[in-house]
């Protein structure tokens, strides 16, 4: 049975696509770069931006790292709040923790905007930790998830309590890479059909409901 519950942020607890999409548009303007057509700015929810300015744009390592800071320059102060809350997530994080589970976020974004986006929106009460990457590096989701595991004093034999909960591919490897299971969002759209499946997910779920069903019964 579950007991510890890793939750990504972008397209799983919150809706970040305003803030992300505004920022990045910003970005290309200040590096003089053509903006990409919104399906594919679309595509950099979720996965780290070095990845995603690098595989979507063809970016070098250091015209990538360009990118990120012109992005930050906007996203910091102002886009991380061009966002909201996914409907129902934050009263279902609430029931899952009075039920006894320990909940925690384990996102790629840097832990410096996932703590203050996590209190505005309401989930900081329902979270033991809050887990991100750090200012510089570069931390893939398996990273993230055994740094959250380790705040947690979680060790191997309690891999099968942990359950991750994302939207993309990314999370479900991550997860796999760890050997923790991951359970597969399709809140708002953003993995490409077939996606999360393809990748190994548990389970596939549209609606926080049937998210919640899933977690009690396994």
């Amino acid at each position: 049975m579950y007991h510890y519950i890793f939750f990504d942020l972008d397209g799983t607890l919150t809706d970040s696509k305003e803030g992300i999409l505004n920022s990045l548009r910003y970005a290309f303007d200040k590096l003089g770069e053509p903006v990409p057509p919104e399906s594919t700015l679309i595509k950099f929810i979720g996965p780290p931006l070095q990845d995603s300015f690098a595989g979507f744009c063809g970016f070098s390592a250091e015209r990538a790292a360009e990118a990120i800071a012109a992005f930050r320059e906007r996203y910091e102060p102002i886009g991380k709040f061009e966002n909201m809350a996914a409907p129902g997530m934050a009263d279902l994080c609430a029931q899952l923790k009075a039920r006894g589970y320990v909940l925690a976020l384990a996102s790629s974004k840097p832990e410096s905007l996932c703590v203050p986006i996590c209190e505005r929106f309401g989930f900081t009460p329902s979270l033991a930790v809050v887990t991100g990457s750090p200012p510089v590096g570069d931390w893939t989701k398996a990273d993230v998830i055994r740094e959250t595991m380790r705040r947690l004093g979680l060790t191997e034999e309690q891999k099968p309590e942990i359950l991750m909960v994302g939207d993309r591919k990314f999370d479900v490897l991550g997860a796999r890479e760890c050997g923790i299971d991951c359970a597969g969002v399709e809140f708002f759209g953003y993995a490409a059909p077939g996606e999360l499946a393809e990748s190994g997910a548990v389970a596939v779920v549209r609606t926080p409901e049937e998210l919640e069903r899933f977690i009690l019964t396994h």
